[in-house]
């Protein structure tokens, strides 16, 4: 081996730090700006007390196996009974994480000869799951439905003749912004093709009953939905929801979920848990709506933002030092909001990511506002 062993590392850091997109860890603090913690149930009493008495019961800590193996414990086949029936779907599948998930999902399903469209937008663990993935895949234009049926047409016209897979995020974490769902579902019915929705930011907030924004399409056989359980609901993991068959086939096919540990038990019993939570307290819901609304008019009027209209208000700066230097001037004063940069989002969109939660309210918000409009004079 010549040279130091770690300097390519080393070197690869440094380039980083020049472009102003080194990454470190920071410390919880400040007014919470930056969570995906939407309803506020991350620390509430009744995820505490599930859990407690789960524990008090003889609940394992550790699951202590794959689902295959010992790991298949009576929580996780009852969290995933009772999540079909919220969701509407036949059948779901708990996994560790949304990110798993996702890259589970698309990297089992797709089959060789099939054609995968993703949109550029979406989730990173898609991405990755599209480039491990059997079948070809390509991208299209954000949110764009007449791209996602172009690059369909141009693949059967070349000879395509597999199945046909669409993937997108029904709520962007990066720009709040909605997938066209109903003309996505058209589409796929269209080309009988299968739709893989993640709704990570929208299950808990939005749909009826915040069962996500593809909650009206569930139950079909050509809908694979993602549920993080991490966001809104305040536990960890995600569940898969989908036709019966593809569960089974994910059991059988998908490596990420024959291979891995399965999650604790706990926190099966945390999620099964927060999906009672939303059903008996759909107030949370209208509250932070409220503050969605209200943040949207405060930005508007003080700063010149447009409402994203969702729990996720992007504020695009562009400059990457300037987003951090921003950040940094934020957080000093006591709110937590994080900035974003490359390669996360695209290049010269570095942004504020104002996340809106129940963990503060209208006055925070205010505050929050007022500190924005003064960081913005100075920075």
């Amino acid at each position: 081996m010549n040279g130091a062993p770690l300097a390519r590392y080393e070197a690869t850091l440094q380039g980083l730090a020049r472009k102003d997109r080194l990454r470190t860890l920071s410390p919880r603090a400040g007014l919470d700006f930056s969570s995906n913690d939407y309803l506020g149930l991350a620390a509430s009493r009744r995820l505490g007390d599930a859990v407690a008495a789960a524990i008090a019961r003889g609940t394992p800590v550790g699951a202590a196996g794959s689902r295959l193996l010992r790991g298949n414990a009576p929580e996780h086949e009852q969290l995933e009974a009772d999540a079909a029936v919220f969701f509407g779907a036949e059948c779901a599948l708990f996994f560790g994480s949304g990110y798993i998930a996702n890259f589970a999902l698309l990297t089992t399903l797709p089959q060789k000869g099939d054609l995968l469209v993703l949109d550029e937008l979406a989730h990173a663990s898609m991405h990755e799951g599209a480039q491990a993935c059997r079948a070809r895949f390509v991208l299209a234009a954000h949110n764009d439905v007449t791209a996602v049926e172009d690059a369909i047409t141009h693949w059967r016209a070349g000879g395509g003749m597999g199945r046909i897979w669409i993937a997108v995020e029904s709520l962007y974490s990066m720009d709040g912004d909605r997938a066209p769902m109903v003309n996505l579902v058209e589409l796929a019915d269209r080309h009988e093709a299968f739709l893989v929705v993640d709704e990570a930011h929208a299950t808990g907030v939005w749909g009826l009953g915040g069962r996500g924004l593809a909650a009206a399409f569930e139950g079909r056989d050509n809908i694979v939905a993602l549920h993080t359980c991490g966001k809104a609901l305040g536990a960890s993991g995600a569940l898969v929801t989908g036709p019966r068959t593809l569960c089974d086939y994910l059991v059988n096919r998908c490596r990420p979920f024959i291979y891995a540990t399965a999650p604790s038990p706990l926190m099966a019993v945390a999620v099964r848990e927060a999906l009672a939570i939303l059903s008996d307290e759909p107030m949370r819901r209208v509250q932070l709506n409220r503050r969605v609304a209200f943040a949207g008019r405060q930005l508007a009027e003080h700063c010149g933002v447009t409402p994203s209209g969702s729990q996720i208000q992007p504020f695009v700066i562009g400059d990457n030092r300037r987003t951090m230097t921003m950040a940094s001037a934020l957080q000093a004063r006591g709110f937590d909001i994080r900035g974003i940069r490359p390669p996360t989002v695209p290049e010269g969109t570095s942004r504020l990511r104002i996340s809106l939660t129940l963990n503060v309210d209208e006055a925070e918000i205010s505050a929050m506002v007022e500190a924005l409009v003064e960081v913005l004079a100075t920075a």
